[in-house]
């Protein structure tokens, strides 16, 4: 008996090691599929439409145009159809232009969705928004809150409005996936926190009191980031991750906000 466990513990062992390495290698290789989930652009009037070229991809934009100085740059979740946002923003900010980015391979848009391409798409239409509306407020929600921290710490943002944020998807992924090395396999980090000292801009965050997708110590997490005054921190009662826009609260406090 000793010689034959002898004989099958050493298998058994290099049969779990090699499941675990290809475990490893799928994560790796099928990371952003759990990432990013592109949603069609659902919103019928075509006069809402419009595309910008950014670099090697054309972007699809749902816009509602406004004459004046102010404007609302807008940046959805990893699930979401940003043109569903454009009614609550509209009543919100009633008096500004809004541009809301589907992300490559969002809506239409070309491309590939990556960390690295959000950040160049959202850069440079922040900079053909600014040429026309010289009062931008950049609004993120869920994960389009890295794309719009990263940006207001590189841009002139006048107002940024972060809708369920966190402090780091990288931190995040590694408690969701305890017995994988995430913070070696993990490309698209999304590490909010690093860009938080280059912002200058008032800042108002809003969490889902029932948010079952971001834990509420990372939101809290990065509050704690920004120099005291700089931010207003609001619970909405009642909603959860996916429902936070239908509170009164959430253009409540946006509008008067903005």
């Amino acid at each position: 008996m000793r010689r034959m466990l002898t004989l099958i513990l050493p298998a058994f062992v290099l049969a779990f090691v090699a499941l675990y390495v290809a475990a490893c290698a799928a994560l790796y290789a099928w990371q952003r599929s759990l990432q990013y989930f592109p949603q069609p652009r659902r919103l019928g009037p075509v006069h809402l439409a419009r595309s910008f070229a950014s670099g090697d991809a054309t972007l699809q934009l749902t816009v509602r145009e406004h004459a004046g100085p102010g404007a609302v740059l807008y940046f959805g979740g990893n699930g979401e159809d940003v043109s569903g946002s454009l009614e609550p923003l509209a009543r919100a900010f009633p008096g500004r232009a809004l541009v809301l980015m589907h992300y490559r391979g969002y809506g239409g848009s070309t491309g590939q969705p990556t960390e690295q391409a959000l950040a160049e798409d959202a850069a440079r239409l922040f900079d053909d928004v600014h040429a026309r509306h010289p009062d931008v407020i950049v609004v993120g929600r869920s994960l389009g809150t890295g794309v719009a921290v990263r940006l207001a710490s590189a841009r002139p943002a006048s107002r940024l409005v972060l809708v369920t944020p966190y402090d780091s998807l990288l931190e995040i992924a590694a408690g969701q996936f305890p017995f994988f090395p995430v913070r070696r396999l993990l490309i698209d980090k999304y590490e909010s926190w690093r860009y938080v000292p280059r912002i200058t801009a008032p800042t108002l965050i809003l969490v889902a009191e029932r948010d079952e997708v971001i834990p509420a110590r990372s939101s809290a997490q990065l509050r704690d980031r920004f120099p005291p005054g700089q931010v207003r921190y609001v619970v909405v009662g009642g909603a959860s991750h996916n429902t936070i826009q239908d509170e009164p609260a959430y253009v409540r406090e946006m509008a008067a906000f903005g």
